[in-house]
């Protein structure tokens, strides 16, 4: 084996040295999850293993308000959380309890809410929009009397125009043969008072057919939104054929340079492989689906995103919704690190978040935990009498680790034999350097110490080794260092790969859940 080579040069770190250099922010960084095949694509002896999130205790943390409130009937997070300067901020849509509106769709409003440590939440009285003879209410501005289901708020540095810092898509409706759901994009400099990126006026909060920024067509577009490679880009469901036909909800992927000018052409950015079976015309209800798009936590060289995995039935007392999990690795193409896997399971009857979840578009990770905000919302009682629904929970994983390689042993030989060849390794794919830099090597893993070790060397594009980059790690940990044997000794090349390999007698306990590359 290589690592024979370097028995007296190879560092081991040692407990007590894993947070020597401190915390990094894992945004600044190219993080390789365990799960990510694409930049983890060559392995040897090892398998993934999922992690399922737990419930947080204090669930739901952000509840309906009282009556005659406008979230008195529901929160309904189709939403998102951003963490600011220490401040967590939301954005739910609100529903009011006033059954006599002649305008339904008006009843459902953008809202908002801030906490200091995003486990206890107020909703503060921003004192913007009328609500029933006040302006003592959580309510954002929007411009007018929208009504929405859905919206995605991102807040975008790229942007030279500090009144366009904010940027959020909704789902609004307009009317055609039958009320139909489309897209309405808007811009903010705070978050709190927004303006339509076009110069349109709601209609009983809808929007005129003039006025679509999306060809006529029922669509959902606001599963998430995200900006990659210079385009801004939302995640939709829609039950329309494609260039393929599939059963029931698919997620379609919108795109714009501008965040004002929408293009009409459309990706199918996620199908699940339940869904190519055809069921027939008119039973968009039945099956396995995928459920309002994606929400996506953008982890800078790729996305992590959860969807709405949707058990289908013929009616809709039989209906139920949990969450999955998927990644991309080209803002286009998403795919689940493991087939048909359920990340988050709805609640039991009588929960809270019983019948079904909703995605919103908040990740965080704060401390040693990694939070995931999301919705309820229960399907078994559509088309009856509206019941009071929703609230904001948060699943909770140990900091970025969704899933683990792990040692699979199934290739051993019979009693204690086992072939010198055999190793329990990966190598990374490529990863790009800035020209005479030095990047520091993080890594996240679990079950290490004197007799469960990991073996690191970094390799050029061409996988020859780089002179002084190798080293061995014992010690767990979310951000542990890698401490080269000779850092100093040669450059690091423009192109390079990690070969990690499991050594030890007890490799087994080894969980590594993903490598860090920081500037």
């Amino acid at each position: 084996m290589m690592t024979r080579l370097f028995p007296m040069v190879v560092p081991m770190i040692l407990a007590g040295t894993a947070f020597a250099s401190g915390r990094f922010d894992e945004s600044e960084a190219t993080t390789l999850f365990a799960f990510d095949n694409v930049s983890i694509p060559h392995t040897q002896n090892l398998r993934l293993e999922m992690n399922e999130p737990r419930r947080h205790p204090a669930n739901p943390v952000l509840r309906r308000g009282a009556a005659g409130a406008p979230d008195a009937m529901g929160v309904q997070f189709y939403g998102s959380v951003i963490r600011e300067e220490g401040r967590f901020r939301m954005w739910y849509v609100a529903f009011d309890d006033d059954a006599s509106s002649n305008a339904p769709s008006t009843r459902w409003r953008a809202a908002y809410a801030e906490s200091d440590d995003g486990i206890n939440w107020r909703k503060p009285s921003l004192g913007l929009v009328p609500f029933r003879g006040n302006m003592d209410n959580n309510l954002v501005d929007v411009g007018g009397d929208w009504g929405f289901v859905n919206l995605k708020v991102i807040r975008d540095e790229t942007d030279p125009d500090p009144a366009r810092r904010y940027k959020m898509t909704t789902h609004v409706y307009f009317r055609h043969h039958t009320r139909l759901g489309t897209l309405l994009p808007f811009v903010s400099p705070d978050g709190f008072t927004w303006t339509p990126v076009k110069e349109v006026k709601p209609v009983k909060g809808e929007l005129r057919k003039e006025d679509l920024f999306l060809p006529i067509v029922h669509l959902e577009p606001c599963g998430g939104l995200y900006r990659w490679d210079d385009w801004y880009y939302l995640t939709a469901q829609n039950a329309m054929p494609g260039i393929h036909q599939y059963q029931g909800r698919v997620t379609r992927i919108y795109r714009s340079a501008d965040f004002v000018n929408w293009k009409a052409t459309n990706h199918i950015g996620f199908v699940r492989g339940t869904q190519h079976e055809w069921l027939g015309a008119g039973r968009s209800r039945e099956g396995e689906q995928n459920h309002e798009g994606i929400s996506v936590w953008h982890r800078g060289n790729v996305l992590l995103g959860v969807y709405g995995r949707w058990q289908g039935a013929a009616e809709w007392k039989d209906v139920t919704v949990d969450l999955g999990l998927v990644i991309s690795n080209d803002g286009l193409g998403f795919r689940e690190p493991e087939h048909e896997w359920t990340f988050l399971r709805r609640g039991e009857d009588g929960a809270w978040d019983q019948g079904g979840l909703l995605q919103g578009q908040g990740f965080e990770n704060v401390g040693d935990e990694t939070r995931i905000y999301y919705g309820a919302w229960d399907p078994r009682g559509t088309g009856g009498p509206p019941a009071p629904r929703g609230g904001v929970g948060i699943a909770v994983l140990p900091r970025d680790r969704f899933g683990a390689l792990v040692v699979d042993e199934s290739g051993k030989g019979p009693g204690d034999y086992q072939a010198p060849e055999i190793t329990h390794e990966f190598v990374t794919a490529s990863l790009p350097v800035a020209q005479g830099t030095k990047p520091k090597v993080f890594l996240n893993a679990d079950g290490l110490g004197s007799r469960a070790t990991l073996f690191i060397e970094m390799l050029d594009h061409a996988e020859r080794r780089v002179p002084g980059r190798v080293a061995k790690v014992g010690e767990s940990g979310l951000q542990v260092p890698v401490e080269w044997a000779d850092p100093d000794e040669a450059a690091v090349p423009d192109r390079i790969r990690f070969r990690v390999v499991f050594e030890g007698p007890e490799n087994t306990a080894t969980r590594f859940h993903a490598l860090y590359l920081v500037p």
